[in-house]
């Protein structure tokens, strides 16, 4: 019978259910401290093998296509313009929704209004009060880097905690 790991971001906990099927191995329990928070699967270390381990470690999983590097570097050089102590808010705006816009990826609807208002000019650490979770998430999207280089708040990052208890599967879907 295999064991499966979940992590919650809102607990910051890593937890061990024991599926008793397959069909239950499919589902994504409720964590067993907060059932409103979120939990995302994991993949167990010993399910990587051959090269592939040798590789978990790094942050890329190859070099980036040119489209991708083209933008990074164009990036790169509006940050260095970029005044550390009084950063300009519009230049903060247009470098997230650069980012974003590089990856594809669709952003969250608190986020997307974030970046609007930056993109106009408010003040950056009056949107971090009122947008503190969606800084979060650009951080978790992006990397700390990212969101060091514009400036914006970053989250200590800290391993999470691993939950001793095995749980039933069955009693958390």
């Amino acid at each position: 019978m295999p064991i499966y790991e979940f992590y919650s971001p809102d607990t910051h906990r890593i937890y061990s259910f024991l599926a008793r099927s397959l069909a239950q191995g499919r589902e994504t329990p409720r964590c067993p401290d907060r059932p409103k928070a979120r939990m995302e699967r994991l993949v167990s270390r010993f399910a990587v093998t051959g090269r592939a381990k040798e590789k978990a470690d790094t942050p890329t999983e190859g070099p980036l296509d040119p489209q991708m590097e083209q933008a990074m570097a164009e990036m790169e050089r509006e940050m260095a313009t970029m005044n550390e102590e009084h950063p300009d808010p519009r230049q903060i705006g247009r470098l997230m929704r650069r980012m974003t816009a590089a990856t594809g990826r669709k952003l969250p609807e608190a986020m997307e209004h974030m970046i609007q208002r930056l993109e106009k000019g408010e003040d950056p650490e009056r949107l971090e009060e009122e947008f503190s979770d969606s800084f979060a998430n650009f951080e978790e999207e992006f990397g700390e880097e990212a969101a060091q280089a514009l400036g914006l708040p970053t989250r200590k990052k800290t391993a999470p905690i691993r939950d001793p208890k095995l749980y039933e599967m069955a009693d958390y879907v």
